[in-house]
């Protein structure tokens, strides 16, 4: 499997500052297994994942251990 991802500098206006997160924006959801194991690998804080649904961009948040407990969406 081959992703492609963005590292964002959370909470941070400069590169190399705040908080590391991966981001993945995806076709289509992977399976749970597949997203824990991929933050398991990136071994941030967070690695989110999105999915456009119509008007909206889903997100999913993973930590090395678990999938943070929220839902949010956000307008394109």
């Amino acid at each position: 499997m081959k992703l492609s991802y963005y590292i964002v500098d959370a909470f941070s206006s400069e590169v190399f500052k705040g908080n590391p997160a991966a981001v993945y924006v995806l076709n289509e959801w992977l399976p749970d297994a597949i997203m824990q194991k991929i933050a398991i690998e990136n071994n941030l804080s967070e690695t989110a994942f999105t999915v456009k649904n119509n008007e909206h961009y889903e997100l999913r948040w993973f930590t090395p251990d678990r999938e943070i407990d929220w839902t949010m969406r956000a307008h394109s």
